[in-house]
């Protein structure tokens, strides 16, 4: 996840990233979210790419304390813009499509145009908006 987290477009991230380290970022939003989840960690997932399995990305297919949701999902910046979001996320919907929900929930923020073209191509439908607010 640090990893990922370099040149990300998330702006609770990059808020993080500008008080923390990327490492110390990673472990705030482990530990304060994905921590939480009641769901198994078996469904969490890391993409390889090549013979020696180089990750690429990660992707948490979790429930949250209301809903089946994509929590998280991070491509490494060197392989960004190479299509390996699409089978990341096709993989976190199928580990949560295979528990018989009746819907998955995913978000991202409004600037992270990628993420969001991604869960359109995917069929996730675009269904609200929130706005968090946070003090600089």
């Amino acid at each position: 996840m640090a990893r990922a987290l370099g040149g990300t477009l998330d702006a609770h991230s990059r808020t993080d990233l500008a008080r923390m380290s990327p490492h110390e970022a990673a472990v705030k939003h482990y530990e304060q979210e994905l921590a939480t989840y009641s769901s198994p960690r078996e469904w969490w997932r890391i993409g390889t790419f090549g013979e020696r399995g180089e990750p690429v990305g990660f992707v948490i297919p979790a429930r949250n304390a209301y809903h089946p949701v994509i929590a998280y999902l991070g491509v490494v910046p060197e392989h960004r813009g190479h299509g390996y979001v699409v089978g990341l996320l096709a993989e976190g919907t199928r580990i949560l499509a295979a528990e018989d929900v009746p819907r998955i929930r995913a978000a991202t923020d409004l600037g992270n145009v990628p993420m969001a073209a991604a869960f359109a191509r995917a069929g996730y439908v675009n269904f609200e908006r929130a706005i968090n607010m946070a003090w600089q």
